[in-house]
C-alpha cells in the first residue's frame, strides 16, 4: 500500500470533476483553506475537522544528548513546535478496514511476494 501519492493536484482535479467548478477556483480554495489551516496551527490553535481528524501544535522536549545521523556527532536540540495530527474516529475506523481486507488478502494467498 505504501508508495502511493494523492497530491494537491490530484485534489483539485478530483473535485473538479465531480463539480465543474474551474481549477483555478478550486486551487485558490485549497490554498486558502491549507493557509487557514497553518495559519491556526502558529498561533495554536486546535483544528477539529470532525469525521477527518484533529490537527495541533506539539511541543517537543529540547534534548543536550542527540546525534546528527550522518556524522554520529553529538548535538543539542532546542524545544520546538511540531504539527500532529490525531485521525477522526470515523477515518480510524476506515483505515482499520483496510489492514483488515490486506490481512484477508494475504491469508488467501492473494499478497505480494
Amino acid at each position: 500500500m505504501a508508495g502511493k501519492k494523492f497530491t494537491k493536484v490530484d485534489i483539485i482535479d478530483a473535485v473538479y470533476q465531480k463539480t465543474g467548478i474551474s481549477r483555478k477556483e478550486i486551487r485558490d480554495v485549497i490554498d486558502l483553506s491549507f493557509d487557514e489551516i497553518k495559519n491556526s496551527l502558529i498561533q495554536g490553535t486546535v483544528i477539529e475537522l470532525r469525521g477527518f481528524g484533529t490537527f495541533e501544535c506539539r511541543i517537543r522536549k529540547g534534548r543536550s544528548r542527540a546525534r546528527n545521523p550522518r556524522t554520529g556527532q553529538p548535538v543539542t536540540v532546542n524545544s520546538h513546535g511540531i504539527a500532529a495530527f490525531r485521525p477522526g474516529r470515523e477515518l480510524k475506523q476506515k483505515m482499520w478496514q483496510l489492514g483488515e481486507a490486506e490481512t484477508k488478502d494475504e491469508a488467501a494467498g492473494g499478497g505480494e511476494t
